[in-house]
Protein backbone atom coordinates (compact mmCIF):
# COMPACT_ATOMS: atom_id res chain seq x y z
CA UNK A 1 0.00 0.00 0.00
CA UNK A 2 2.77 2.43 0.90
CA UNK A 3 4.65 1.52 -2.28
CA UNK A 4 1.46 2.14 -4.26
CA UNK A 5 1.14 5.64 -2.77
CA UNK A 6 4.71 6.58 -3.66
CA UNK A 7 4.26 5.23 -7.21
CA UNK A 8 1.31 7.50 -8.00
CA UNK A 9 1.72 9.90 -10.92
CA UNK A 10 0.40 13.47 -10.89
CA UNK A 11 -2.09 12.49 -13.62
CA UNK A 12 -3.90 10.46 -10.92
CA UNK A 13 -4.62 13.72 -9.11
CA UNK A 14 -5.83 15.48 -12.28
CA UNK A 15 -8.91 13.33 -12.83
CA UNK A 16 -11.94 15.61 -13.04
CA UNK A 17 -9.91 18.82 -12.85
CA UNK A 18 -11.32 21.68 -14.97
CA UNK A 19 -9.42 23.13 -17.93
CA UNK A 20 -7.40 26.23 -17.11
CA UNK A 21 -8.96 29.51 -18.22
CA UNK A 22 -6.31 31.62 -19.91
CA UNK A 23 -5.19 35.16 -20.53
CA UNK A 24 -2.33 36.40 -22.67
CA UNK A 25 0.57 38.21 -21.02
CA UNK A 26 -0.13 41.02 -23.50
CA UNK A 27 -3.57 41.68 -21.97
CA UNK A 28 -4.27 44.64 -19.67
CA UNK A 29 -5.33 44.83 -16.04
CA UNK A 30 -8.76 45.86 -17.34
CA UNK A 31 -8.90 42.72 -19.49
CA UNK A 32 -8.07 40.59 -16.46
CA UNK A 33 -10.74 42.33 -14.35
CA UNK A 34 -13.34 41.88 -17.06
CA UNK A 35 -12.47 38.20 -17.58
CA UNK A 36 -12.51 37.42 -13.86
CA UNK A 37 -15.98 38.94 -13.47
CA UNK A 38 -17.35 37.51 -16.72
CA UNK A 39 -16.08 33.97 -16.21
CA UNK A 40 -16.61 33.82 -12.45
CA UNK A 41 -13.15 32.32 -12.00
CA UNK A 42 -11.08 32.69 -8.82
CA UNK A 43 -7.85 32.66 -10.83
CA UNK A 44 -6.79 33.04 -14.46
CA UNK A 45 -3.60 31.55 -15.81
CA UNK A 46 -1.38 33.96 -17.76
CA UNK A 47 0.45 32.61 -20.80
CA UNK A 48 3.41 33.87 -22.79
CA UNK A 49 3.98 32.76 -26.37
CA UNK A 50 7.09 32.74 -28.51
CA UNK A 51 5.90 34.33 -31.76
CA UNK A 52 6.63 38.03 -31.42
CA UNK A 53 4.33 39.01 -34.30
CA UNK A 54 1.36 37.55 -32.47
CA UNK A 55 2.00 38.96 -29.00
CA UNK A 56 -0.52 41.74 -29.39
CA UNK A 57 -3.38 39.24 -29.30
CA UNK A 58 -5.52 39.16 -26.18
CA UNK A 59 -6.36 35.49 -26.86
CA UNK A 60 -3.57 32.93 -26.97
CA UNK A 61 -3.32 30.97 -30.23
CA UNK A 62 -3.25 27.17 -30.00
CA UNK A 63 -0.47 27.01 -32.61
CA UNK A 64 2.04 29.05 -30.65
CA UNK A 65 4.61 27.60 -28.27
CA UNK A 66 3.19 28.83 -25.00
CA UNK A 67 4.09 28.65 -21.35
CA UNK A 68 2.13 29.59 -18.24
CA UNK A 69 4.08 32.37 -16.56
CA UNK A 70 1.79 33.18 -13.66
CA UNK A 71 -1.75 33.62 -12.42
CA UNK A 72 -3.95 36.57 -11.56
CA UNK A 73 -6.97 36.96 -9.31
CA UNK A 74 -9.25 39.69 -7.97
CA UNK A 75 -6.91 40.21 -5.00
CA UNK A 76 -4.13 41.20 -7.41
CA UNK A 77 -6.41 43.70 -9.17
CA UNK A 78 -7.75 45.17 -5.91
CA UNK A 79 -4.28 45.51 -4.38
CA UNK A 80 -2.99 47.19 -7.54
CA UNK A 81 -5.88 49.66 -7.77
CA UNK A 82 -5.63 50.47 -4.04
CA UNK A 83 -2.24 52.12 -4.51
CA UNK A 84 -2.55 55.88 -4.14
CA UNK A 85 -1.22 56.68 -7.63
CA UNK A 86 -3.69 54.26 -9.21
CA UNK A 87 -6.65 55.48 -7.15
CA UNK A 88 -6.03 58.96 -8.47
CA UNK A 89 -6.30 57.66 -12.04
CA UNK A 90 -7.96 54.22 -12.09
CA UNK A 91 -8.67 54.48 -15.83
CA UNK A 92 -4.96 54.62 -16.64
CA UNK A 93 -4.22 51.88 -14.09
CA UNK A 94 -6.66 49.54 -15.82
CA UNK A 95 -4.77 50.06 -19.10
CA UNK A 96 -1.54 48.81 -17.52
CA UNK A 97 -0.13 45.50 -18.70
CA UNK A 98 -1.40 42.49 -16.78
CA UNK A 99 2.27 41.68 -16.16
CA UNK A 100 2.26 44.30 -13.35
CA UNK A 101 0.03 41.90 -11.40
CA UNK A 102 2.47 39.00 -11.71
CA UNK A 103 5.03 38.97 -8.89
CA UNK A 104 8.74 38.51 -9.49
CA UNK A 105 8.46 35.16 -7.72
CA UNK A 106 6.03 33.87 -10.37
CA UNK A 107 8.62 31.58 -11.98
CA UNK A 108 8.87 29.68 -8.70
CA UNK A 109 5.16 29.90 -7.84
CA UNK A 110 3.87 28.34 -11.07
CA UNK A 111 5.74 25.30 -12.38
CA UNK A 112 5.10 23.02 -15.36
CA UNK A 113 5.09 19.28 -14.79
CA UNK A 114 4.38 16.34 -17.10
CA UNK A 115 1.47 13.96 -16.29
CA UNK A 116 3.81 11.00 -15.72
CA UNK A 117 5.79 12.85 -13.02
CA UNK A 118 5.65 11.21 -9.61
CA UNK A 119 3.77 12.41 -6.55
CA UNK A 120 7.14 12.90 -4.86
CA UNK A 121 8.26 15.24 -7.65
CA UNK A 122 5.11 17.31 -7.19
CA UNK A 123 5.62 17.52 -3.42
CA UNK A 124 9.27 18.51 -3.85
CA UNK A 125 8.29 21.37 -6.19
CA UNK A 126 5.72 22.58 -3.66
CA UNK A 127 8.31 22.50 -0.89
CA UNK A 128 10.56 24.58 -3.16
CA UNK A 129 7.83 27.23 -3.26
CA UNK A 130 5.43 26.20 -6.05
CA UNK A 131 1.79 27.11 -5.43
CA UNK A 132 0.38 25.75 -8.70
CA UNK A 133 1.60 22.91 -10.89
CA UNK A 134 0.55 23.19 -14.55
CA UNK A 135 -0.24 19.72 -15.91
CA UNK A 136 -1.30 18.74 -19.47
CA UNK A 137 -4.67 16.98 -19.40
CA UNK A 138 -4.48 13.49 -20.81
CA UNK A 139 -7.34 12.20 -22.90
CA UNK A 140 -8.22 9.94 -25.83
CA UNK A 141 -6.67 10.78 -29.18
CA UNK A 142 -10.13 11.34 -30.65
CA UNK A 143 -10.77 14.17 -28.18
CA UNK A 144 -7.40 15.76 -28.90
CA UNK A 145 -8.15 15.76 -32.64
CA UNK A 146 -11.57 17.27 -32.00
CA UNK A 147 -10.00 20.05 -29.93
CA UNK A 148 -7.57 20.90 -32.72
CA UNK A 149 -10.44 21.24 -35.20
CA UNK A 150 -12.06 23.86 -32.96
CA UNK A 151 -9.21 25.62 -31.18
CA UNK A 152 -10.12 27.50 -28.02
CA UNK A 153 -8.31 30.24 -26.08
CA UNK A 154 -7.65 27.61 -23.41
CA UNK A 155 -5.73 25.33 -25.79
CA UNK A 156 -1.92 25.68 -25.69
CA UNK A 157 0.75 23.74 -27.53
CA UNK A 158 -2.15 21.64 -28.93
CA UNK A 159 -3.05 20.55 -25.41
CA UNK A 160 -5.42 21.50 -22.63
CA UNK A 161 -4.01 22.05 -19.15
CA UNK A 162 -5.20 21.96 -15.57
CA UNK A 163 -3.35 22.80 -12.44
CA UNK A 164 -2.77 21.09 -9.17
CA UNK A 165 -2.69 23.07 -5.96
CA UNK A 166 -1.31 22.38 -2.52
CA UNK A 167 -4.90 21.65 -1.47
CA UNK A 168 -5.20 18.90 -4.10
CA UNK A 169 -2.07 17.16 -2.81
CA UNK A 170 -3.05 17.48 0.87
CA UNK A 171 -6.55 16.13 0.11
CA UNK A 172 -4.98 13.20 -1.74
CA UNK A 173 -2.64 12.43 1.17
CA UNK A 174 -5.53 12.64 3.65
CA UNK A 175 -7.15 9.70 1.85
CA UNK A 176 -4.15 7.56 2.87
CA UNK A 177 -3.60 9.18 6.26
CA UNK A 178 -3.34 5.84 8.08
CA UNK A 179 -0.07 5.06 6.32
CA UNK A 180 1.64 7.96 8.08
CA UNK A 181 0.80 7.06 11.69
CA UNK A 182 1.65 8.09 14.32
CA UNK A 183 2.49 11.53 12.83
CA UNK A 184 -1.12 12.54 11.98
CA UNK A 185 -2.25 12.20 15.59
CA UNK A 186 0.72 14.11 17.01
CA UNK A 187 0.35 17.77 17.90
CA UNK A 188 1.39 20.40 15.39
CA UNK A 189 3.66 21.85 18.06
CA UNK A 190 5.52 18.56 18.60
CA UNK A 191 5.90 18.20 14.82
CA UNK A 192 7.51 21.67 14.74
CA UNK A 193 5.30 23.00 11.94
CA UNK A 194 3.89 26.08 13.70
CA UNK A 195 5.39 29.05 11.86
CA UNK A 196 5.96 31.89 14.31
CA UNK A 197 8.15 34.01 12.03
CA UNK A 198 6.29 34.45 8.71
CA UNK A 199 3.14 35.97 10.17
CA UNK A 200 1.34 38.92 8.61
CA UNK A 201 -0.57 40.89 11.26
CA UNK A 202 -2.02 44.38 11.66
CA UNK A 203 -3.76 46.15 14.55
CA UNK A 204 -7.51 46.62 14.04
CA UNK A 205 -7.19 50.41 14.41
CA UNK A 206 -4.34 50.70 11.90
CA UNK A 207 -5.11 52.07 8.42
CA UNK A 208 -6.00 49.20 6.09
CA UNK A 209 -3.65 50.80 3.56
CA UNK A 210 -0.74 49.95 5.85
CA UNK A 211 -1.60 46.28 5.36
CA UNK A 212 -1.50 46.54 1.56
CA UNK A 213 2.04 45.09 1.16
CA UNK A 214 1.10 42.29 3.57
CA UNK A 215 -2.10 41.53 1.65
CA UNK A 216 -0.08 41.30 -1.55
CA UNK A 217 2.48 38.98 0.07
CA UNK A 218 -0.17 36.84 1.75
CA UNK A 219 -1.79 36.27 -1.64
CA UNK A 220 1.58 35.02 -2.92
CA UNK A 221 2.11 32.71 0.07
CA UNK A 222 -1.59 31.70 0.15
CA UNK A 223 -1.99 32.76 3.76
CA UNK A 224 -3.75 35.80 5.24
CA UNK A 225 -3.31 38.97 7.31
CA UNK A 226 -4.37 38.60 10.94
CA UNK A 227 -6.14 41.52 12.59
CA UNK A 228 -5.27 41.73 16.30
CA UNK A 229 -6.20 43.90 19.27
CA UNK A 230 -3.91 45.64 21.76
CA UNK A 231 -3.34 42.34 23.61
CA UNK A 232 -2.31 40.54 20.41
CA UNK A 233 -5.55 38.55 20.41
CA UNK A 234 -6.79 37.73 16.96
CA UNK A 235 -10.12 39.44 16.23
CA UNK A 236 -10.34 38.60 12.54
CA UNK A 237 -8.38 38.65 9.32
CA UNK A 238 -8.08 40.31 5.93
CA UNK A 239 -8.18 37.21 3.83
CA UNK A 240 -7.21 37.05 0.14
CA UNK A 241 -9.75 34.24 -0.15
CA UNK A 242 -12.54 36.62 0.89
CA UNK A 243 -11.15 39.49 -1.18
CA UNK A 244 -11.30 37.20 -4.20
CA UNK A 245 -15.07 37.31 -3.92
CA UNK A 246 -15.18 41.11 -3.85
CA UNK A 247 -15.35 43.85 -6.47
CA UNK A 248 -12.73 46.37 -7.45
CA UNK A 249 -14.51 49.04 -5.36
CA UNK A 250 -12.94 47.38 -2.30
CA UNK A 251 -9.71 49.06 -3.40
CA UNK A 252 -11.25 52.40 -2.37
CA UNK A 253 -12.28 50.94 0.99
CA UNK A 254 -8.79 49.58 1.47
CA UNK A 255 -7.33 53.04 0.92
CA UNK A 256 -9.66 54.83 3.33
CA UNK A 257 -10.79 52.51 6.14
CA UNK A 258 -9.06 51.03 9.15
CA UNK A 259 -8.25 47.31 9.17
CA UNK A 260 -11.21 46.62 11.45
CA UNK A 261 -13.56 48.64 9.27
CA UNK A 262 -12.30 46.87 6.16
CA UNK A 263 -13.15 43.51 7.70
CA UNK A 264 -16.72 44.71 8.27
CA UNK A 265 -16.87 46.14 4.75
CA UNK A 266 -15.83 42.79 3.25
CA UNK A 267 -18.04 40.66 5.50
CA UNK A 268 -21.20 42.70 4.99
CA UNK A 269 -20.77 43.34 1.28
CA UNK A 270 -20.22 47.07 1.73
CA UNK A 271 -22.84 48.29 4.28
CA UNK A 272 -24.33 51.68 3.51
CA UNK A 273 -22.79 53.44 6.51
CA UNK A 274 -19.27 52.33 5.59
CA UNK A 275 -19.82 53.10 1.91
CA UNK A 276 -20.69 56.64 2.93
CA UNK A 277 -17.54 56.82 5.11
CA UNK A 278 -15.42 55.70 2.16
CA UNK A 279 -16.97 58.32 -0.13
CA UNK A 280 -16.43 61.11 2.40
CA UNK A 281 -12.80 60.14 2.93
CA UNK A 282 -12.18 59.90 -0.82
CA UNK A 283 -13.50 63.44 -1.20
CA UNK A 284 -11.24 64.60 1.64
CA UNK A 285 -8.26 62.94 -0.10
CA UNK A 286 -9.20 64.61 -3.43
CA UNK A 287 -9.59 61.21 -5.10
CA UNK A 288 -12.57 62.11 -7.27
CA UNK A 289 -11.70 59.49 -9.92
CA UNK A 290 -11.88 56.72 -7.31
CA UNK A 291 -15.18 58.16 -6.10
CA UNK A 292 -16.54 57.94 -9.65
CA UNK A 293 -15.39 54.32 -9.81
CA UNK A 294 -17.40 53.55 -6.67
CA UNK A 295 -20.52 55.20 -8.04
CA UNK A 296 -20.45 53.32 -11.32
CA UNK A 297 -22.89 50.46 -11.69
CA UNK A 298 -20.36 47.72 -12.48
CA UNK A 299 -22.71 44.74 -12.66
CA UNK A 300 -21.27 43.20 -9.55
CA UNK A 301 -21.67 39.43 -9.76
CA UNK A 302 -21.89 36.86 -12.52
CA UNK A 303 -24.46 34.07 -12.59
CA UNK A 304 -21.82 31.44 -11.93
CA UNK A 305 -20.68 33.35 -8.80
CA UNK A 306 -24.20 33.37 -7.38
CA UNK A 307 -24.82 29.75 -8.34
CA UNK A 308 -21.98 28.62 -6.10
CA UNK A 309 -22.60 31.15 -3.32
CA UNK A 310 -19.58 33.26 -4.22
CA UNK A 311 -21.30 36.45 -5.28
CA UNK A 312 -19.24 39.62 -5.43
CA UNK A 313 -19.55 42.23 -2.70
CA UNK A 314 -22.93 43.95 -2.46
CA UNK A 315 -24.86 40.78 -3.33
CA UNK A 316 -26.69 38.49 -0.97
CA UNK A 317 -24.44 35.59 -1.96
CA UNK A 318 -21.27 37.28 -0.74
CA UNK A 319 -18.74 34.97 0.81
CA UNK A 320 -18.23 35.98 4.42
CA UNK A 321 -14.89 35.61 6.13
CA UNK A 322 -14.47 33.34 9.12
CA UNK A 323 -11.24 33.19 11.07
CA UNK A 324 -10.26 29.54 11.44
CA UNK A 325 -8.05 28.80 14.44
CA UNK A 326 -6.47 25.86 16.22
CA UNK A 327 -4.12 25.41 19.20
CA UNK A 328 -0.51 24.24 19.49
CA UNK A 329 -1.76 20.96 20.95
CA UNK A 330 -4.17 20.31 18.03
CA UNK A 331 -3.35 17.16 16.06
CA UNK A 332 -2.04 17.36 12.52
CA UNK A 333 -5.00 15.46 11.07
CA UNK A 334 -7.50 17.71 12.88
CA UNK A 335 -5.85 20.83 11.45
CA UNK A 336 -5.75 19.28 7.97
CA UNK A 337 -9.48 18.60 8.10
CA UNK A 338 -10.15 22.13 9.38
CA UNK A 339 -8.26 23.71 6.50
CA UNK A 340 -9.73 21.43 3.82
CA UNK A 341 -13.31 21.83 5.04
CA UNK A 342 -13.00 25.62 4.77
CA UNK A 343 -11.05 25.51 1.49
CA UNK A 344 -8.11 27.32 3.08
CA UNK A 345 -4.40 26.56 2.83
CA UNK A 346 -3.62 27.72 6.40
CA UNK A 347 -4.98 27.74 9.95
CA UNK A 348 -4.12 30.35 12.59
CA UNK A 349 -2.62 29.00 15.82
CA UNK A 350 -3.70 30.70 19.06
CA UNK A 351 -2.83 30.19 22.71
CA UNK A 352 -5.49 29.31 25.28
CA UNK A 353 -6.03 33.01 26.08
CA UNK A 354 -6.64 33.84 22.40
CA UNK A 355 -3.30 35.48 21.63
CA UNK A 356 -1.81 34.82 18.22
CA UNK A 357 0.93 32.17 18.37
CA UNK A 358 1.60 31.42 14.71
CA UNK A 359 0.23 29.82 11.58
CA UNK A 360 0.20 26.33 10.07
CA UNK A 361 0.24 26.04 6.29
CA UNK A 362 -0.19 23.23 3.78
CA UNK A 363 3.48 23.61 2.94
CA UNK A 364 4.42 22.98 6.57
CA UNK A 365 2.14 19.95 6.73
CA UNK A 366 3.63 18.58 3.54
CA UNK A 367 7.12 18.57 5.05
CA UNK A 368 5.90 16.02 7.58
CA UNK A 369 4.52 13.75 4.88
CA UNK A 370 7.61 14.13 2.67
CA UNK A 371 9.84 12.92 5.47
CA UNK A 372 7.66 9.82 5.95
CA UNK A 373 7.47 9.14 2.22
CA UNK A 374 11.27 8.96 2.04
CA UNK A 375 11.18 5.82 4.13
CA UNK A 376 8.37 4.14 2.18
Amino acid sequence: MAVSLVSHEVSDLCIGKPVLRSLSVSATVGDALSALKRLGESYLSVWSCDHGSLRSRKIVSAEEECRCVGKVCMVDVISFLAKEDNLSNPGAALQSSVSVLIPKEAAALVRHLEPHASLLEAIDLILEGAQNLVIPIQGPESRRKKLLLKPSPNLHNKREYCWLTQEDVIRFLLNSIGLFCPAPIQSIDSLNIVDTESIFAVHHDDPAASALPMIFQSAITQTSVAVVDSENKIVGEISPFTLNSCDEIVSAAMATLTAGELMAFMDCGGPEDLIQVVKERLEHMNLSAALELMEEDSGISSSSDEEFGLGRSGKSGVRRSETIVCHPWSSLVAVMIQALSHRLSYVWVIEENGTLAGIVTFSGMMKVFRERLKSM
